[in-house]
């Protein structure tokens, strides 16, 4: 038998996270562990007073602004959704009235509703069905013109019986899932001022990497608001890592596009670029402590993404490319850039100057190396990486380094 346990009603922020729990027990507690610095990371961020608890696969956090509290983490990566819940106690009576307060404000007649309930082994009371029904009956007496509809509700109630007491909420808000930020080690993504590479770079974030960004300046071969367009994409990445500096390293690639200009077989421009942006990222891992190349590339989206082309761009390098967008459609990676915040209406003159007329969409890799050599693609390369400006973009505001300020990154 459980022991009811009755205590005074107050709210809490409940998190719930999802596949950490089914790793094994000394990996959850580590990646628990990461999840915690995460949030408090981006709750101090932005200035709220909190405490927390870690009861079995829940994280509550209490504090004196809970919907504040609950819209920041919603933003963490690793927790699957987020609820402000009532605290109760755990019998059925008291989670009645926890859960008839919030039916009062939103059930409506006609209305269709539900009634999640679940009880914690050794909790005590009512097994989850008859605890539900319990509850139900409550809703409905309060309003009996409403309507059980437990395939398609038009409203739910949730209610949790715990041994520590009860919890009832009827709103969750989802967050981005994943694992912890910081939990996977570094990798080094390619970023620019269009779509699909912030949405790859987020993806990975998710994941649980911690992102070094390289951006490639094109100068005059590039539209004017590449570069602003480019920093605009890092500073609203670096939203989703609150009180963690997001790295960007920006290096000048406008000599690259000055010497494909002079008797070069045009056809290749696209192609050798990749391979010259995947060399220089290359060149700069180790610095960065990132073990992997990650690109916003995406099968067929153009001439440089054909199968044969993205295979002779990653023969340029001997360390893992990543290409988390590869089999999107672009439909669904607008709709995920538009969710997190990354996709511009109106982002400007974006237009690369060096695009070829007819891009090879099958490039010879024996023909593109011969190329390669006759613009001396290593010395560009040695150059490029002696240009960098470094910008930082932390809980999204923007600071720019210039070589001299450069030095490798700390581990996360």
């Amino acid at each position: 038998m459980g022991t009811v346990v009755r205590v005074e009603e107050q709210t809490v922020v409940m998190v719930r996270y999802g596949e950490l729990f089914l790793k094994s027990e000394p990996v959850k507690r580590h990646f628990i562990g990461l999840l915690i610095r995460n949030i408090k990371k981006s709750l101090e961020t932005a200035g709220l007073s909190f405490r927390y608890e870690t009861p079995r696969g829940r994280i509550l956090i209490y504090g004196d602004e809970p919907r504040k509290i609950a819209s920041e983490v919603a933003r963490v990566f690793g927790v699957v959704d987020v609820s402000v819940a009532t605290v109760t106690g755990n019998s059925p009576e008291e989670l009645g009235r926890a859960a008839g307060a919030l039916g009062k404000k939103h059930l409506k007649a006609g209305m269709r509703f539900a009634v999640r309930a679940k009880r914690q082994k050794g909790s005590g009371g009512p097994d989850s069905q008859e605890l539900g029904r319990v509850i139900g009956g409550v809703l409905y007496d309060d309003q009996p013109e409403a309507v059980v509809d437990l395939t398609h509700p038009e409203y739910e109630v949730f209610v949790e019986a715990r041994e520590n007491g009860g919890f009832v909420y009827d709103h969750r808000i989802p967050a981005p899932g994943g694992l912890p930020f910081g939990s996977q080690g570094n990798a080094l993504g390619l970023i620019s001022a269009g779509i699909d590479s912030p949405v790859a770079s987020w993806l990975m974030m998710k994941r649980g990497c911690g992102m070094v960004h390289l951006n490639m300046d094109a100068g005059k071969w590039a539209g004017c608001a590449t570069a602003e367009g480019a920093i605009e994409n890092h500073r609203r990445l670096s939203l989703w890592v609150k009180g963690f500096p997001l790295r960007m390293l920006v290096v000048d690639s406008s000599p690259l596009y000055d010497a494909m200009s002079r008797g070069f077989p045009q056809r290749y421009i696209c192609v050798i670029c990749k391979r010259f942006m995947l060399r220089v990222a290359a060149n700069l891992m180790p610095g960065e402590h990132a073990e992997v190349i990650v690109t916003g590339e995406n099968l067929g989206q153009v001439a440089s993404q054909t199968l044969s082309n993205l295979a002779v761009i990653s023969s340029a390098v001997h360390v893992p490319v990543i290409r988390p967008l590869v089999t999107y459609d672009k439909a669904d990676i607008v709709t995920i850039a538009r969710r997190i915040g990354t996709f511009n209406q109106k982002p400007g003159d974006l237009c690369c100057k060096a695009v070829p007329a007819m891009p090879s969409t099958g490039a010879n890799l024996a023909d593109v190396i011969t190329a390669e050599e006759k613009i001396d693609i290593d010395l560009l390369i040695a150059q490029a990486v002696e240009r960098i400006r470094v910008v930082t973009a932390l809980n999204g505001e923007i600071t720019v380094h210039e070589k001299p300020d450069y030095e490798p990154a700390p581990a996360i």
